[in-house]
């Protein structure tokens, strides 16, 4: 059974989170910086069977791109490159790492956790990855 990876692309880091084998949960995986990023990902599809990277698509209230998605398109067609049997689906990811924060603070973590980037990071990948399977589940 194969997994669907969630990606939060970020300026310095990587945050990653991966779903069960049915695709019914999402997972916190981890967070990497950029330039280990295919190290990583290389070894756990050593172990893992993956079907699909969803790719958070960070949106503006206007609905315009915002100022990272250009790297964004960049760091698709590395991967693309890197897994090209692996299809990649985009998702809009506004809010997501305002909500992992909120989601950290309403779980009781200590302010040390709530202001560390890498936890919010793989929360936000996190919450793309949740959203999309709603998605999914409310579209089929």
């Amino acid at each position: 059974m194969s997994k669907y990876i969630g990606i939060d692309y970020g300026q310095k880091k990587i945050g990653l989170s991966v779903t069960d084998n049915d695709k019914i949960f999402a997972f916190p995986l981890e967070t990497v910086k950029r330039i280990d990023f295919f190290d990583f990902i290389t070894k756990f599809f050593k172990e893992n069977d993956v079907e699909k990277f969803i790719v958070g698509k960070p949106t503006r209230m206007s609905g315009e791109s915002s100022e990272i998605e250009s790297e964004i398109i960049e760091f698709i067609k590395k991967l693309e490159k890197k897994f090209p049997k692996i299809p990649i689906v985009r998702y809009d990811e506004r809010f997501t790492s305002k909500i992992a924060t909120k989601a950290i603070l309403l779980a009781g973590a200590k302010k040390k956790i709530r202001l560390n980037k890498e936890i919010v990071d793989k929360i936000s990948a996190t919450i793309i990855l949740r959203d999309f399977l709603e998605y999914i589940k409310k579209n089929s």
